[in-house]
């Protein structure tokens, strides 16, 4: 267990904004986690579980304590002809699984590869990429009650999984911890190459592997999407929005060009990329907070800018958006003050 005071979260955030955190205490067992949250100065204080820090935004300084896991026990616990069952603890780093189930030769992750992050954090994002989320492949997640210390697993079903949500966003939000989870992979994997350039980067590769989808997506993002090592950013900062068909129709005739995913026969997503993109963003700063001229969905920390100036540019998109197009765009970033 490690307990650190007036801890500097820099490095545990993909912004990289300079904020503080009254304390940080990393656990590496369930039962560590037990005695963190049944004692001081967790028990009856404010604290906030994180895992990689990608889809964060600290507006301040956090007055409480950061808890991390580094349970990163990995492991078979099903298996058939067919499918593997994985557990992975909490803080493994999500592509390192993607990395050892493409190795193992199991398919089911290929097309989440390189997105930052790590696997309890996952399971409570619903994390997507190239038509395909998480909770495609989920089975069941464990999880810590933070009040009673009980032990409970959620199976697929129950954690009412949506588009970058889920019930620890919203109904469960702050009652659980994710301390594991289990996903059902394919022995003989079925390939998804649907979604944007991904069949176009594997043109000419004869049946591919899991492994080319993984190769591939790596090469996809690292092009468009900047690496949170280098520039910070929080990897897309918007969800796509889902509209009524209707909307897009009338919309289509002004836009000839305005893409689109068919969501069911009344509803399509459309790319806030290009909303965003349509607006004229593109490159747009403010103090230091820009808008990543190689992919408009995402905002970077180009020149130490403040968690203000990002929240503030993020805010002026948002109304440029709806003043446009009439659709409301949200962001996929957790703002905490």
């Amino acid at each position: 267990m490690i307990i650190e005071r007036n801890f500097s979260l820099l490095h545990h955030h993909t912004f990289h904004i300079p904020v503080m955190a009254d304390y940080f205490i990393e656990y590496d067992s369930v039962d560590e986690l037990k005695d963190i949250l049944s004692s001081a100065p967790v028990k009856g204080n404010k604290f906030l579980q994180i895992g990689g820090g990608s889809n964060l935004l600290f507006i301040k300084d956090y007055n409480g304590t950061i808890l991390h896991s580094a349970i990163r026990t990995i492991g078979v616990v099903a298996e058939t002809e067919e499918e593997v069952v994985v557990r992975a603890g909490s803080g493994i780093i999500w592509d390192d699984l993607v990395a050892y189930s493409v190795e193992m030769g199991w398919g089911g992750l290929e097309n989440l590869s390189n997105i930052p992050g790590e696997v309890g954090a996952s399971a409570v994002q619903n994390i997507g990429a190239y038509g395909i989320e998480v909770k495609d492949v989920i089975e069941r997640v464990e999880c810590i009650e933070t009040d009673s210390l009980a032990i409970r697993t959620f199976r697929n079903e129950e954690c009412m999984y949506g588009y970058r949500s889920s019930i620890f966003k919203k109904e469960m939000k702050g009652r659980f911890i994710v301390t594991a989870v289990h996903f059902r992979l394919q022995k003989k994997p079925v390939l998804h190459l649907e979604y944007g350039n991904l069949s176009k980067a594997l043109m000419g590769v004869d049946r591919p592997s899991p492994k080319d989808v993984r190769e591939a997506v790596i090469k996809i993002r690292s092009e468009k999407l900047p690496d949170p090592d280098f520039v910070g950013n929080a990897g897309s900062f918007f969800m796509n929005p889902v509209v009524e068909k209707e909307l897009y129709d009338k919309l289509k005739t002004n836009y000839p060009d305005i893409p689109c995913y068919l969501v069911d026969d009344e509803h399509v997503k459309i790319p806030a990329a290009w909303l965003i993109d349509k607006c004229g963003w593109k490159g747009k700063s403010e103090n230091g907070a820009t808008v990543y001229e190689k992919q408009c969905l995402v905002l970077i920390n180009r020149n130490n800018a403040k968690a203000q100036d990002i929240f503030s540019l993020a805010d002026k998109i948002t109304a440029s958006v709806k003043e446009t197009f009439g659709i409301s765009i949200y962001p996929e970033v957790n703002f905490i003050d």
